[in-house]
């Protein structure tokens, strides 16, 4: 390896926000470097749920979801079920006019 072309290693002592301390290797020329997560304290390794609703997106979301199990869903078969019967229940007019008729019809309405 060529020489003085690599940053000195150093152990530097890491602070949580939590609290929690501990010692690590770093490149950096500082003696402590302050961090927001650490295990002691991160959601994966607790176990625990935090969540940081900052533009409140996750009320938006339980909200939306709260609103589509009130709606009712019917699914497409059914809608197309419905469609069917609401075609054969349309009654047909018992005469059938043609355009000449209906014509003649308005003219004389005039």
């Amino acid at each position: 390896m060529k020489k003085s072309i690599h940053p000195k290693y150093n152990t530097v002592k890491v602070v949580c926000s939590c609290g929690n301390t501990f010692e690590t290797g770093s490149t950096l020329d500082t003696d402590t470097i302050t961090v927001e997560l650490c295990s002691k304290c991160h959601p994966f390794y607790t176990g625990e749920q935090k969540i940081v609703d900052t533009d409140n997106l996750v009320k938006k979301y339980e909200a939306k979801v709260k609103k589509a199990k009130v709606m009712s869903f019917r699914s497409k078969k059914a809608k197309m079920e419905a469609r069917k019967s609401k075609k054969q229940n349309i009654t047909q007019p018992s005469s059938t006019l043609t355009l000449k008729d209906m014509l003649a019809n308005a003219n004389i309405s005039k």
